[in-house]
């Protein structure tokens, strides 16, 4: 029986449309949250007036009906994307200072306003969008407004943690390694990571910093898988139907590529695998052995082209950055091009693989972390390794994904051909209007 409650993002959109809830009123509730964590560093810049000055004006630029899809909605922007009249700091003060203020939104806020959307503010972000944790030297770690003893995850820490406390519906990302999935599941959160293409097609990364252009792309973090397709449609101009196939063929990763799970993990896979099974999928377990090798290619590829960008900025004085962040940097820019060349084509040879696998299955589910939750203060030097180890060899064949979440930061990705994202936000959404 599907769920009879409307999903979070669609109540609020109904109540809106109908003049239940003024766009004034959503914008003001939602910044009376904001920045609730313990750290108080949700956004990085965020000007309630001006923001409260934007949702007065929505009644008169949309009088007409239907609204527009996001019409009166209040959305976060990560802060790698330009938002008119604030500076763009990538997570870090130097780039705040060195870029100043942006005259002109990025394709993407631009998107969000012609759409209806409040945009709330500018997110925290690990330092250049290049971590997995949250922390950052610079503005601070970002702990769960839900629980100050957890880092969010990131990179798009402050787009979940703005979902979490309420002071956005819905918040943009970008996913890289893992930027969106990781926060999404440890945060109790869905989230969708568009095709690789998909962001491209569309223009969106115009005023937007990239971090390694072969793996970056968008996406959305949000509550309820059933408001997926709502959020891709807007953003990126998908038609995503409300019926959709239920009897279909899933992979999932087996038991030796999960030996890292913590139990709680491997009770969140089992309970999902378990009501996937009752909705009438076919599961079947699938070699996913070469995944190992995914590591080995991605992340000096990522370095390489995280590195161009950012010499470019920089005269190459890396120092500016964390620690970790710039000896990464470093090592990108030392490896030479012959060795590049030849990673580019075990890429190409892993994509394949890869698109093998997703001809044979309509999707495939894994973990999106093996470890739950990530203990602020905690020694996490580590971890991006840990969990990369999951996300990294769906980030090669640049295949969209939707998080699908579980209690207690055991969210799992759902994996779809790349391309093939209309489709998987059908199922997911499908699977969202199931009651636990």
């Amino acid at each position: 029986m599907p769920a009879t409650t409307a999903s979070p993002v669609q109540a609020l959109r109904d109540a809106l449309a109908r003049g239940d809830v003024t766009p004034r009123a959503a914008a003001e509730q939602a910044l009376a949250r904001a920045n609730s964590n313990a750290s108080r560093n949700v956004y990085l810049a965020l000007d309630a007036d001006a923001a409260l000055r934007e949702a007065e004006t929505l009644p008169h630029r949309f009088s007409a009906k239907p609204k527009p899809p996001l019409y009166g909605l209040p959305i976060s922007l990560k802060d790698c994307f330009d938002l008119g009249g604030f500076p763009t700091s990538c997570g870090s003060r130097f780039y705040a200072a060195r870029n100043g203020i942006a005259h002109e939104d990025s394709a993407v806020a631009a998107r969000l306003r012609a759409l209806g959307a409040v945009i709330i503010g500018k997110t925290h972000l690990h330092q250049l969008a290049y971590g997995i944790t949250g922390q950052n030297p610079d503005y601070g770690d970002c702990v769960q407004p839900n629980d100050a003893r957890r880092l969010t995850g990131g990179s798009s820490s402050g787009a979940a943690a703005s979902v979490q406390e309420g002071s956005a519906v819905a918040a943009i990302g970008t996913d890289t390694g893992g930027s969106v999935r990781a926060p999404a599941a440890l945060c109790g959160l869905a989230g969708y990571r568009a095709s690789i293409d998909l962001a491209h097609q569309r223009g969106l990364w115009r005023g937007g910093t990239h971090l390694a252009p072969s793996f970056d792309t968008l996406g959305w973090l949000f509550r309820d898988l059933r408001d997926a397709p709502l959020l891709a449609e807007a953003l990126f101009g998908l038609s995503v139907p409300r019926a959709t196939e239920t009897t279909v063929r899933v992979g999932y990763v087996s038991d030796n590529f999960l030996r890292d799970c913590e139990p709680a993990v491997l009770a969140g896979f089992a309970r999902w695998r378990e009501k996937l099974e009752k909705s009438g999928s076919r599961l079947v377990p699938v070699d996913t052995a070469f995944w190992e090798d995914a590591m080995s290619i991605f992340a000096p590829i990522q370095a390489h082209e995280a590195a161009a960008i950012h010499a470019a900025n920089t005269d190459s004085d890396f120092s500016h950055f964390e620690k970790s962040i710039a000896e990464r940097l470093t090592w990108g820019a030392s490896i030479p091009a012959g060795e590049i060349e030849r990673l580019r084509k075990l890429h190409v040879e892993f994509r394949d693989r890869v698109d093998a696998l997703l001809r044979e299955h309509d999707f495939l589910i894994a973990p999106c972390s093996p470890v739950a939750q990530l203990v602020a203060g905690a020694d996490h030097s580590q971890t991006r390794g840990t969990i990369l180890r999951h996300t990294a060899p769906l980030s090669l064949p640049g295949v969209p994904i939707v998080t699908l979440p579980a209690a207690g930061g055991t969210g799992l990705q759902l994996i779809a051909a790349r391309g093939d994202d209309v489709r998987l936000l059908a199922y997911a959404a499908y699977l969202g209007a199931i009651p636990s």
